[in-house]
């Protein structure tokens, strides 16, 4: 007989959600982990069998399933949360979330609020996000001090901000905050243009260039709103999503965020030129921009994702909510029950995401060879029982607070609801001094 194989950890569950094969479930199954890889995945007993791991979390009540993709964030607006609420997009951008920024955000704002996010996606399964704000570099710090994995947008703006001073200034910094961390194993990076209404066609052309040269995704808002289509139609004479196909940006390295907004040319479009859409279901909710046609376009063939905006619009960072709230709305808006079924939305929150950013060979299911970002769902509480079908269970039943564990390059981040890597009473801390700042209209020098 041969020696059992030494090992990191190993993780042994009631069941193990692959994701891959679609709707697969393995039952009393366990997942071998070592230098941050998932090295096998076999039943329970042939794995004490095979391997000797230095660690074993035996978890008998639990499913594990890919750490979820939170494919859409402005994670440092956790600082904000609450802050201008019940208000359409524009007046909540022009006259508050904009002249806050202005006021109040640095290095400093960027870093205690991302720390806070990472907390909260932590406790929900996520184990990736991709972001989208000013000061890219704190955020970047941020996600490393948690150990989560992120993908950090270079961002994009026409306008000065206490960031960057013009086009040129974003993008130089942008380009050379991803050659001091590339490569990391932990983070990625996007080309991050805010929207069609705030980057204009020479700057969009710019990013285009430089995307297409690296190779990596860009991640823009489009069709939000129908102001912004008005508009749009009144400024260029053309609605956002031709604009910037006829500056070429539609391919498949594009991440459309939000997708509201379409006629059926245009989604049959997307599809053609192998883009992905972010839904944000909840953001788009509050801000009462509309239902994104999700349905028609994974018919389509367009790759989508979830993401849930910032909670300054959604107000949480709850992936399990948007899981369901898409696969709802979905089946409300199509008059189709079995439309966006439950193994189909629990792909959206992990391999569509890898997949938009350009990360699918690396993580977003559990398959031997991928990273190890792993979350650990309990489903012995009263509110889950009994349970017919685990994968339904966790798009309509489950929430973040059935989350116990959760695993990032195989390092623990969450155990047993508890964060290893932040501070909670700290976040706490910080959380209520920016407040007092921003509701004091006190502009104090921050600790960067």
């Amino acid at each position: 007989m041969m020696d059992a194989v030494k090992i990191d950890t190993l993780l042994e569950a009631r069941w193990v959600i692959p994701v891959e094969p679609a709707g697969a479930v393995l039952h009393d199954h366990a997942i071998a982990i070592d230098q941050g890889m998932i090295r096998a995945i076999l039943p329970r007993d042939e794995a004490r069998v095979q391997f000797e791991p230095r660690e074993r979390v035996v978890m008998n009540r639990h499913a594990l399933i890919p750490g979820l993709i939170n494919l859409h964030t402005h994670a440092a607006m956790s600082l904000m949360r609450g802050m201008a609420d019940d208000l359409p997009l524009m007046e909540w951008l022009t006259h508050h979330i904009w002249p806050a920024e202005a006021k109040h955000v640095d290095q400093g704002f960027v870093f205690d609020g991302t720390r806070l996010a990472c907390a909260e996606m932590l406790q929900g399964g996520v184990t990736c996000f991709n972001d989208m704000y000013l000061f890219p570099e704190a955020t970047a710090r941020a996600a490393l001090a948690s150990g989560m994995r992120a993908s950090i947008g270079m961002i994009a703006i026409d306008f000065p901000t206490a960031y960057a001073s013009d086009p040129d200034d974003y993008l130089t910094k942008g380009l050379a905050l991803r050659d001091d961390y590339n490569p990391h194993p932990l983070l990625s990076f996007c080309f991050a243009p805010h929207a069609p209404y705030t980057v204009g066609d020479k700057n969009l052309s710019r990013v285009l260039t430089y995307a297409e040269q690296l190779d990596v995704p860009i991640h823009i808002h489009l069709h939000e709103t129908e102001d912004e289509i008005n508009n749009s139609l009144k400024s260029y004479g053309m609605r956002p999503l031709e604009r910037i196909h006829k500056l070429g940006l539609l391919g498949p390295n594009l991440i459309a965020v939000h997708m509201v907004h379409l006629t059926e040319g245009e989604i049959e479009l997307l599809a053609q030129q192998g883009c992905s859409a972010a839904h944000c279901p909840s953001s788009n909710l509050k801000h009462a921009s509309g239902l994104a046609p999700v349905a028609a376009l994974i018919e389509a063939g367009v790759n989508v994702g979830l993401g849930t905006d910032s909670a300054a619009s959604n107000s949480r960072l709850k992936m399990f909510e948007e899981m369901r709230l898409a696969a709802l709305l979905a089946k409300g808006q199509s008059g189709r029950a079995e439309v966006l079924p439950a193994w189909q939305v629990l792909q959206m929150a992990t391999l569509n995401g890898a997949r938009a950013l350009g990360l699918g060979d690396r993580i977003g299911s559990l398959v031997p060879g991928k990273a190890a970002d792993i979350a650990a769902v309990d489903f012995s509480s009263l509110d889950l029982a009994p349970c017919y079908d685990p994968v339904s269970h966790l798009v309509y039943a489950a929430g973040r607070e059935h989350v116990s564990h959760v695993w990032v390059n195989g390092k623990m981040l969450l155990r047993d609801g508890e964060l290893t890597t932040l501070d909670r009473e700290e976040l706490v801390h910080r959380a209520e001094f920016w407040r007092e700042q921003m509701t004091t209209g006190v502009i104090a020098v921050h600790e960067k």
